[in-house]
């Protein structure tokens, strides 16, 4: 574009390449052309000619498509004194494309819904288009086009038309919303029952009523809720207009959840859902799941809404248990789809009773979580004819995850004693088909933990019968055993004489290839919970890690294996664990020497990140209890360790997905060994420096503040780990100063922060008296505005730490000299602080942030309230008025109030 506006001919001939040359290439090209078109100020002129040449379906939508965007995004662009010509200028364009192509009405009535809501002088938009459109057939789709997507847009978050702006426009639209629903009514009574008027009219209600605008008490007596529920009692209604419907009816429940401030639509919405009983059962019968689907999606979005009733007067008025009658009645559906949709409800259900902890009321409710539980087990068993062990990771997997998940949330309603007593029971007495005794058991896997285990006779028993499975059953039966064998390990704590029984037979499923990830879980589990009692077994456990890549296992199952292992490891006499630790890593260090001494193939060394990761989980889980003056036992381990991990840093220096896992690896290793790695701090430190400044991997900051962390109160080390800040910030800022830096490298801010912000924890006088504390300050001011949850958590944790050492009197020697020197930084600092923190918090950063901005706000003004006074005052005067569509963005008073709040 840089020869200047391009012709209407031009952008037509890169539309068209976009779409239909056949070349990858011209039409890569075109598009990029296309996208710098767009972001252009000769886009508005060039989008306009296009629709109205109408030469093509693929140029029009390219062109609404780009008002659409500019609107959005560009509004800015325009002078004041042509947003009249431009509102009339798409309306014409709508009219005249209507029949063209539904997607281009879409984009086009996108692009005036959002003018609207920005053209503050463009008042009542709403009266204005009904007045000059209802009255001709021809106009109405792209009439209830712009009045569906209209209430959408309100809440938007490309448009910032601030909080004043929308306040105004809800309100606008409520004072419409009765005039919107008599035109839909019209609109039904002139076409008939055509199908795809109703669609259209049911989609624009339901976004009234999403937007929360519309009187209940007018709605209550309206004809349309009748030709809406009339719709979904009707056996012969199309799928797509059951769907419209569902959606609207589901919109409107979601709409009344304050039940009582809309108490006569309420009670109408309660009736109607109440009456589609019958309706769901001819959609069974006649095996159309979409219906059936939706039928469950309004009983749950009922139930849901009248939560609150119902726990308060269950079986009264609208507290009526036959709502959750309907939804036991979908639980009892063949497909699990259907239940699985009412899951959040029995959830908060759960979570509401659990809350109330009245017995009375646990009673009432307690036979409908009976039979859910009921129909939940059934649904969870697999296909008599299926093969193998159960698919975790296919869609029924996830489903029965979910129940899993579920069933632990409400079983306290039922009381998980009677209900695990109650399953093993029917598998005692009955000889139920595997595929029945699986499901049993995977139900008794989800509450087993919740069981109290003290001197339980049903428990010994279950795992004295479970342990004795021979090996004929059938393979899914010995997966979900040993899964259930896992969860209980409390039980084999309180009765050691079952350990070996257990352990012979989780031995038998972890030589087993389908079996064998499962067993190393269930192993894991026992380990970390039997940790005393499994210590005779620890020969037994080292010869299993001996000899791991001799079982089938995944890579997360030997990671468990190893860490259950560490877990027993950290119980043993202290003077046997080094000796017991070096065997155990001695598998993993052979493997990366032989990798290092490999030539490498193709150019490219062997991977050794399993290998990485297995040593660090064993680091990470060995932290047996040391008495002060006694060494590490694991410091001489890691010592002799070192030169192998330093190798294979070197070796893979440019690929970051293994430095990542070497630094993880050396991580653990010193937070195992704390203090008692004082050896490794110089060459580490002049490793990890030397590699950054040719390849700045972010997880080298992360290690520093590990190395901080552990060092930073030790005098002789603090000047050696300044100079490696130092060091490590010069490659960090030219990272950051390219442009989009911040962007770009998120992870670089959370771990450069997280390195500073140890520093201000652990040694804050250190980085104070230095230079670099300049430049990082500058820097977390510039990062303030990147919206990255982790990098900004990180940038602002760092600011508020940094200013809070200047605040609390810990009673410190040099609690005065923090003092002064925070003073100086914020003299320097602290107006730009606070100026780009109300800038930030306006225009950059989404509402879950604001909290850490707050923090840092607070601690502000703690140090010095009435200079955090004036920074915030020049701070808020800056802030932009007024909107380019007109609207007040704030008031003066609004500014005052808000000054006062925050600093009062």
């Amino acid at each position: 574009l840089d020869g200047g506006k391009p012709t209407v001919a031009l952008v037509y001939q890169a539309v068209q390449a976009l779409y239909h040359d056949p070349d990858p290439a011209g039409k890569e090209r075109a598009s990029v052309w296309l996208g710098e078109l767009q972001r252009s100020m000769y886009a508005w002129e060039m989008a306009d000619q296009l629709l109205q040449l109408k030469q093509d379906v693929e140029s029009c939508y390219f062109a609404a498509q780009t008002m659409k965007m500019k609107i959005q995004t560009s509004f800015f662009e325009l002078p004041p004194e042509t947003h009249i010509a431009l509102r009339d200028s798409l309306l014409s364009h709508i009219q005249s494309l209507k029949d063209l192509s539904p997607i281009i009405v879409t984009q086009l009535a996108l692009a005036i819904a959002d003018l609207a809501l920005q053209m503050a002088s463009w008042k009542g938009c709403v009266h204005t288009l009904i007045e000059k459109y209802s009255n001709d057939v021809s106009s109405m789709t792209f009439l209830i086009e712009i009045l569906t997507v209209l209430p959408e847009e309100v809440h938007s978050r490309s448009l910032r038309i601030g909080a004043n702006r929308r306040t105004e426009i809800i309100e606008d639209l409520a004072y419409y919303s009765s005039t919107v629903v008599t035109l839909l009514m019209t609109c039904v009574e002139k076409s008939g029952s055509n199908e795809k008027m109703l669609i259209k009219v049911f989609r624009c209600l339901g976004s009234w009523f999403n937007l929360g605008v519309l009187d209940s008490n007018f709605m209550a007596n309206n004809q349309l809720l009748m030709v809406l529920f009339q719709v979904l009692q009707r056996d012969e209604t199309s799928t797509n207009l059951h769907e419209a419907a569902s959606d609207c009816v589901c919109s409107a429940l979601y709409a009344i959840e304050n039940v009582d401030t809309h108490m006569p639509l309420a009670l109408q919405l309660f009736q109607g859902v109440l009456t589609l009983e019958t309706a769901y059962h001819m959609a069974v019968a006649r095996e159309d799941l979409d219906k059936v689907l939706n039928y469950c999606r309004i009983f749950t979005e009922l139930c849901e809404t009248f939560l609150e009733t119902t726990v308060k007067s269950p079986g009264q008025g609208m507290g009526d248990l036959r709502t959750l009658e309907l939804l036991l009645i979908c639980a009892g559906h063949p497909q699990y789809e259907v239940v699985e949709i009412s899951f959040n409800f029995w959830y908060r259900l759960g979570e509401n009773l659990y809350k109330t902890n009245d017995p009375a009321l646990h009673g009432i409710f307690r036979p409908y979580i009976q039979r859910l539980l009921h129909g939940l087990a059934r649904h969870c068993q697999l296909d008599p004819d299926h093969e193998g062990i159960p698919e975790d990771t296919d869609d029924f997997g996830e489903f029965r995850m979910r129940v899993s998940d579920l069933v632990k949330d409400v079983i306290f309603l039922v009381g998980s004693m009677e209900c695990f007593s109650q399953l093993y029971s029917t598998l005692k007495e009955g000889n139920p088909p595997w595929e029945v005794t699986e499901a049993v058991l995977f139900i008794m896997a989800a509450i087993a933990k919740s069981v109290d285990p003290e001197n339980n006779p049903t428990l010994t028993e279950v795992l004295e019968q479970v342990v004795l499975l021979p090996e004929t059953v059938h393979i899914a039966v010995r997966y979900t055993s040993i899964e259930l064998v896992g969860e209980m390990s409390e039980v084999v704590d309180r009765n050691p004489r079952f350990l070996d029984p257990v352990l012979n037979y989780l031995m038998k499923g972890l030589r087993e290839k389908t079996l064998a990830s499962v067993a190393a879980k269930a192993i894991h589990n026992i380990c970390s919970v039997c940790r005393d009692h499994m210590a005779q077994h620890f020969q037994g456990l080292l010869d299993i890690a001996r000899a791991l890549d001799s079982f089938a296992l995944t890579t997360e199952a030997a990671v468990g294996l190893l860490k259950g292992t560490a877990l027993v490891l950290a119980r043993l006499p202290l003077e046997k664990i080094a000796e017991c630790l070096s065997d155990l890593c001695a598998v993993q260090v052979m493997a990366l020497k032989k990798l290092l001494s490999q030539d490498p193939s193709n150019g490219k060394a062997a991977d050794p990140t399993v290998w990485l990761d297995r040593l660090a989980v064993i680091f990470r889980h060995t932290n047996p209890i040391v008495e002060n003056g006694q060494t590490h036992p694991c410091q001489k381990v890691i010592q002799e360790i070192w030169p192998v991990l330093s190798q294979t840093l070197n070796t893979h220096q440019a690929d970051n997905r293994i430095v990542e896992r070497c630094c993880r690896c050396l991580r653990f290793a010193v937070r195992c060994v704390g203090k008692g790695s004082a050896s490794l701090l110089q060459p580490l430190v002049t490793q990890m420096v030397s590699v950054y400044q040719v390849y700045p991997h972010s997880c080298f900051l992360y290690l520093g503040s590990i190395l901080v962390d552990e060092y930073g109160m030790e005098e002789g080390c603090r000047q050696g780990l300044l100079d490696m800040l130092q060091a490590l910030c010069m490659p960090t800022f030219q990272l950051l100063e390219q442009p989009n830096g911040l962007r770009n490298h998120p992870d670089t801010v959370d771990d450069l922060f997280r390195l500073a912000t140890r520093f201000v924890q652990r040694s804050p006088v250190t980085l104070l008296s230095s230079g670099i504390i300049v430049h990082i300050i500058q820097c977390a001011i510039a990062a303030t505005t990147l919206d990255h949850r982790d990098a900004n958590c990180s940038v602002m944790k760092f600011v508020r730490d940094l200013i809070h050492t200047g605040v609390s009197n810990d009673h410190e020697d040099d609690f005065e000299l923090r003092k002064q020197l925070i003073g100086q930084a914020m003299g320097q600092h602290g107006q730009q602080l606070v100026t780009q923190l109300m800038h930030t918090c306006c225009f950059c950063l989404p509402p879950y942030t604001l909290p850490d901005v707050a923090e840092v706000l607070w601690e502000i003004m703690v140090f010095d309230r009435p200079t955090f006074c004036r920074w915030l005052e020049n701070a808020l005067k800056g802030l932009p008025k007024e909107t380019s569509g007109g609207a007040v963005t704030v008031t003066h008073k609004q500014l005052t109030d808000f000054h006062k709040q925050v600093t009062r």
